[in-house]
C-alpha cells in the first residue's frame, strides 16, 4: 500500500462509517511513501470530530507518526476526548500516546492509532452494543 491508497481507505472508511453524518477535507498531501490527512466530521450524534494524521508507509504498511483526534460537543467548545501523541506528558505509561478526558489537564495513557483504526474504535464507543 503507498500514501495515495492509504488516503483513498480513510475516505471511504469516513463515507461507510455508521457514525459519520458528513466531512470536509481540510487538507490532503500524498507524498508516495508518507502523507498527511486532515478533516472535519460531523457525527450522526450532532458532535464534531477533527482528525490529523501525518503518517509514513513502511514495508507496504502506513504508520502514524504524528495524529490528533479531537472530539467535542456539538457547539464545538466541551472537550469530550482528545488523542494525540504530542511528547507533552513523559510520565504516562505509553509516552506519547495520551488522550485527554474532558479537560487538557485529565490525561492517560493512550494506544497509538492511525485514522482508520481511530474510526473503528470511536464507533465502538459511540453506538449501542447489542
Amino acid at each position: 500500500m503507498d500514501a495515495r491508497q492509504y488516503l483513498t481507505e480513510i475516505k471511504f472508511k469516513l463515507i461507510a462509517s455508521p457514525i459519520v453524518e458528513s466531512f470536509s477535507i481540510v487538507e490532503e498531501k500524498d507524498l508516495q511513501d508518507r502523507g498527511y490527512f486532515r478533516a472535519r466530521v460531523t457525527l450522526t450524534n450532532s458532535d464534531f470530530l477533527e482528525i490529523a494524521e501525518y503518517f509514513v508507509v513502511i514495508d507496504d504498511q502506513p504508520r502514524p507518526e504524528r495524529y490528533r483526534y479531537q472530539w467535542m460537543d456539538s457547539t464545538r467548545k466541551i472537550l469530550r476526548k482528545r488523542w494525540d501523541n504530542v511528547p507533552h506528558f513523559p510520565n504516562l505509561s505509553n509516552f506519547p500516546h495520551q488522550v485527554h478526558i474532558s479537560a487538557e489537564d485529565n490525561v492517560q495513557a493512550s494506544t497509538p492509532r492511525g485514522t482508520i483504526e481511530f474510526l473503528a474504535f470511536l464507533e465502538a464507543e459511540i453506538l449501542p452494543s447489542d
